[in-house]
This record gives C-alpha cells, structure tokens and sequence, in this order.
C-alpha cells in the first residue's frame, strides 16, 4: 500500500472534466496507491479539489501557492478561512496547502514580491493554527526563509514538499515535526544530493509523492531537444509512485514492502486525518 501525499490531479494535462485523472487514479490503485492528497494552488480550485477528492475516494488541502501569489487578492485569505471553516467536519481535509515560499522564479524574487509571498504565507500558517491543520509547504530555494515564520509559528508539522534542501536544513524541518517529500526527482542519478538525503535521512522522516503532473520521473522524462524533435514527454500520474517508490527503496537498501509500509505511517503521522481515510472503501472510478 503507498500514499501519494501531493498530486494535483485537477491539473489540465487531466483534461477539464478530469476524465483523464480518474482513468489515473483507478491504474494507481490497482498497483496498490491507496490514498492521494490532492493540495489547491489558488482561490479558484478551491472547490475543485474538494469535489474531486471526494470522486475519486482520495484527500486534499486547501491553500494559496507562492506562484499564485502575484495575482492573488488579500480577500482570497477570508475565502481560505471560510473554506476552512465550512469544511472542517470534512474527513477528507487533511491540510492547509500548497503554501510556501519559492525563490527559484526570478519575477517572485523580487523585494515587493518577496515581502508579498512572505505575507501570505505566514497569514496562512495562522489559518492552520486556528483550525488545527499541518500544512503542506512548497520549498523551493527558500528553506531558510520557511523556517523561521515555522518557528514563530508553529503548526505541529505537516509535509516539505519536494525537499532539496541541505542536512541541516532537512534537521530543522525534522525537529519542528516535519516529515520530507521525495519523488520522481531522486530516481535521477544526476541528482545526486536527493538521491544521498533519500538514501540518509531517518526511515520516519520519509514520505513519497509524485507531484503529478510535474516532476516525472527519469523513465518520463524527455529532454527538450527530444521535445523540439517531435517527442512527447510522458504524462506523470500517481501509478508512477509504486515504481518511484522502488527505487528509493533500493537507494536506501530496503525491500519496497518495507518502505510502502514506513511512508504510509510516516503520511499518516504528517498528516492525521489519513489515517481515518485508510479505513474507508478504495475508490471506485
């Protein structure tokens, strides 16, 4: 059993009636993904990844990513904690998120636009410590940064998602009660520093993701001269995660059963409300 802690299955390459994300999502669960966290990115899709987790049997989170940010309205905070609170007897809720800081874009780098993205994630880390929810931070170049508003702020924990971060970086996150996301990235072997905090970080500070549709694994990745050249790059999905998972398993020199089993009950930890969730039926697209 694997737990897919990030996918954006409401994303377009899923087509806009997500027929393409249930078709997905039944392949996943019959190569045993037994849950997926479907994380909003916007006001917008609020409502989306609600209904859809709820259609495909799965959980989601709701939040405003750093990308979003620039067209983001002030007022979309209010909509976020009256989301939040309208849901909250919602199982299938397990989070605030994707919110974070991402300093790898050179327009969110910026003065104005650093401040803005640092105001709206710390608004949001109030939200999850008034309705008690971890959170799911995207942590891109700007590890640093996410840590000390976590420390103001603590929220209990919750999932860095895609960490890439250094050791140390990747202690502080673990000592403020966070588990870390790895997926298609660490089957690169050029990836070399995921690959090594994948193979050394502590066994109960793991959990997988697939980040569908982005970040494909190297078996669905083309590079852009292949693309120029007329061939497509694969579509990731979360039934790549039990092959993802396979591969971290050898890194670290675990059987894959082992490391399904130890991730499950790590996402769980992250993210309480999954573990409610194993108990209801497997989706049934």
């Amino acid at each position: 059993m694997w737990i897919d802690t990030h996918c954006h299955l409401d994303a377009p390459e899923f087509g806009p009636d997500h027929a393409l994300a249930e078709s997905a999502r039944l392949c996943a669960a019959s190569l045993g993904v037994r849950l997926c966290v479907i994380p909003a990115v916007m006001r917008a899709n609020f409502d989306t990844v609600r209904v859809l987790a709820h259609r495909l049997g799965d959980a989601y989170a709701l939040g405003i990513h750093p990308l979003f940010v620039p067209q983001a309205l002030e007022t979309d905070l209010q909509a976020l904690d009256d989301a939040l609170t309208a849901h909250r007897a919602d199982p299938r809720l397990v989070a605030v998120g994707e919110i974070g800081l991402d300093f790898f874009v050179p327009a969110l780098c910026e003065p104005a636009m650093r401040e803005r993205q640092t105001w709206f994630y710390r608004e949001q880390l109030k939200l999850a410590r008034k309705h008690h929810l971890p959170v799911i931070l995207h942590v891109r170049r700007s590890a640093d940064a996410l840590l000390k508003p976590l420390r103001e702020l603590p929220t209990g924990g919750g999932i860095a998602h895609a960490f890439s971060g250094s050791e140390q970086q990747a202690q502080a996150f673990l000592d403020l009660g966070f588990k870390l996301g790895f997926g298609g990235t660490a089957t690169f072997e050029a990836a070399q520093k995921i690959r090594r905090l994948a193979a050394s970080v502590p066994l109960s500070a793991l959990v997988l993701e697939t980040d569908s549709p982005d970040i494909p694994p190297q078996w669905l990745y083309t590079t852009a001269a292949e693309r120029a050249s007329g061939q497509s790059q694969g579509v990731n999905t979360p039934a790549e995660l039990p092959r993802i998972g396979r591969v971290v398993a050898d890194l670290r020199g675990l059987a894959a059963e082992a490391l399904a089993e130890a991730t499950c009950a790590n996402a769980c930890v992250a993210l309480p409300g999954l573990a409610n969730l194993l108990a209801s039926p497997l989706p049934n697209t």
